[in-house]
């Protein structure tokens, strides 16, 4: 990892050390050199970096604004270095999905049950990450299960299949009584939307006719202010399947538009498991269409 700046990674490594042990000597003994060394590394990487990593007393060593940021894409750094490692004496890779809300919906434990089957080399894991990119924009994943719009010229993508819109409401409300809901009555209600990582908005509706909005910005959250009764949610089937609550019913939209539901990746980096993972959650809306 050594370029024209001199950076290493065990600039790095040292700086994880002393910020994870507390001290100096701690981090001398974790990465079994001398306090010396440690101090000559943390220095040696402010100079690279020009900027003071941490605040130092007597007996506390504590990360400065810049050290905090410094630290977190250190420690991204170091586990991707790892990880190339791993794969490169192992011969096995991981393939991490991310996911804002609901990952893969009714199929996501088909999904994990055939990928197991047919590639038991490459270790399935998925992971919620509540951005707008499920996570994949800040690194944290290979590929994304995205219901909202994408950005088409940074990331390449496949529509994998469609989900049905339903209606989150308080398991007391009177609407439960009933199998489905209309678009137009819910303007009678106060819809709850995340709107940063939520699938809903309100060009569900014609702008003279649309409901009160609140918003949030988590599904524990929107859970929350439809178990009380004074909010309901529009949202994609995915939810209702895995986000079975006490309190929470869910009743179909009949006359919405679907959602579709795409897998999205890096277009310059893709993981050599995409197109497998692409083909396997095709099949699986195919087969429940």
């Amino acid at each position: 990892m050594e370029g024209h700046t001199g950076l290493e990674l065990r600039h790095l490594r040292c700086l994880v050390a002393i910020v994870d042990t507390g001290s100096f000597t701690d981090a001398a003994i974790e990465l079994g050199v001398s306090q010396a060394a440690v101090s000559r590394t943390l220095l040696a990487l402010e100079r690279i970096l020009g900027v003071r990593l941490l605040h130092r007393t007597s007996r506390t060593v504590t990360p400065t604004t810049a050290g905090v940021q410094v630290l977190a894409r250190a420690r991204h750094l170091l586990a991707e270095a790892d990880e190339l490692v791993r794969q490169a004496t192992t011969g096995h890779t991981r393939l991490h999905i991310g996911h804002a809300w609901s990952a893969m919906g009714r199929h996501t434990a088909e999904f994990q049950r055939r990928w197991h089957d047919r590639y038991p080399h490459v270790e399935l894991h998925l992971i919620r990450h509540n951005t707008p990119t499920a996570g994949l924009a800040e690194g944290l994943c290979d590929l994304a299960v995205l219901r909202t719009s994408i950005d088409t010229r940074r990331y390449a993508h496949a529509l994998v299949g469609h989900e049905r819109r339903y209606l989150a409401l308080a398991s007391d409300d009177p609407w439960t009584k009933r199998r489905s809901i209309r678009l137009e009555e819910i303007c009678e209600r106060t819809l709850v939307v995340d709107r940063r990582t939520g699938t809903t908005t309100l060009d569900l509706w014609s702008e003279d006719a649309r409901p009160a909005v609140e918003y949030t910005h988590d599904i524990d959250d929107w859970l929350a202010a439809i178990a009380t009764g004074r909010c309901v949610g529009v949202t994609p089937q995915a939810t209702a399947t895995q986000y079975r609550r006490d309190g929470i019913a869910y009743r179909l939209v009949r006359d919405a538009d679907p959602v579709p539901v795409h897998l999205i990746w890096r277009r310059h980096d893709p993981h050599p498991a995409t197109h497998a993972a692409v083909a396997l959650l095709t099949d699986l809306y195919r087969e429940d269409a």
